[in-house]
């Protein structure tokens, strides 16, 4: 009998995209193309991970959209930034589903009418009355919203083909996303909670990027360990804001916190490993 993940890799290996004999070939060595059944374990595990972090994600958003439903501000406070971790983490593939994307994680800003803009919803809306209003009156269809959206992602990754260019892309994206919103302090503007999606953003890039380390150690030994250490030094600050150092889960400071001199370190290595994931792909010839 198969297991899981056995299940996993023979619909992964089926649909990995077969290189030409003329491009193994001729590609340069930099470029060249690793074996499509290399790829086919890492992209099951990334999908077991996917598929485990939705889990979470439904649970926790059960939780936090049942406190906004009985009225519970404190408690809905509290369980947004927790909630919202399973997501960032597994955003890659979330956002292949841009309708669904949109109406869990937008923000106001994308809207005309802003808050006030009937089709904002999803967790930043939620977040604008929790920690901007400190209510959750009129939020019941909202929460309810939120609930539907992530048990209709959960019921769509379920049975989606992970494209390996796809899966080693979303490290890049990830730390880019972390380089645009994240740094800035824009992304949860009012909770403050922009360091625990941070967190999520790299522990995402880095699950991917410990993935497919092996394979690109083969190509590039200095490639592996540079980022490597730029994971590193990202972590280090990180745990300075940890309110314990070595437990991402127990929280993080408020981002209003965060000193500008630390936002500066922090700018540095994120620039640097999205640049750096960027070329993954190349590396392992999935460009």
């Amino acid at each position: 009998m198969k297991t899981t993940r056995q299940w996993i890799a023979t619909g992964a290996f089926a649909l990995l995209p077969l290189a030409p004999l003329t491009a193994l070939i001729t590609a340069p060595a930099a470029q060249a193309a690793v074996a499509p059944e290399a790829l086919v374990g890492p992209v099951a595990d990334y999908k077991l991970y996917v598929l485990d972090n939705l889990e979470q994600l439904v649970s926790h958003t059960r939780d936090f959209t049942a406190a906004v439903q009985a009225g519970d501000v404190e408690k809905a406070q509290a369980l947004y930034a927790p909630t919202r971790v399973y997501y960032e983490r597994i955003e890659p593939i979330a956002e292949l589903f841009a309708d669904l994307d949109a109406s869990i994680d937008a923000r106001e800003d994308d809207y005309e009418k802003g808050v006030e803009d009937p089709d904002f919803t999803g967790f930043h809306r939620l977040e604008y009355a929790l920690f901007h209003d400190d209510s959750t009156e009129g939020m019941e269809k909202y929460a309810q919203g939120l609930m539907d959206d992530v048990n209709d992602l959960d019921s769509r990754v379920q049975g989606l083909t992970f494209p390996p260019e796809t899966v080693v892309g979303g490290a890049a994206a990830l730390m880019e996303e972390v380089a645009a919103t994240k740094v800035s302090g824009e992304e949860d503007r009012y909770s403050r909670t922009d360091l625990w999606d941070f967190q999520g953003n790299v522990d995402g890039a880095r699950e991917i990027f410990e993935l497919f380390k092996p394979l690109a150690a083969q190509e590039d030994a200095g490639f592996v360990e540079r980022v490597q250490d730029n994971f590193d030094d990202v972590e280090e600050t990180l745990a300075d804001y940890r309110l314990e150092a070595d437990d991402p889960s127990a929280g993080f400071e408020s981002y209003d916190r965060v000193s500008d001199a630390d936002r500066r370190a922090l700018t540095g290595p994120v620039t640097v490993l999205a640049e750096d994931l960027s070329t993954l792909r190349g590396l392992l010839g999935l460009n």
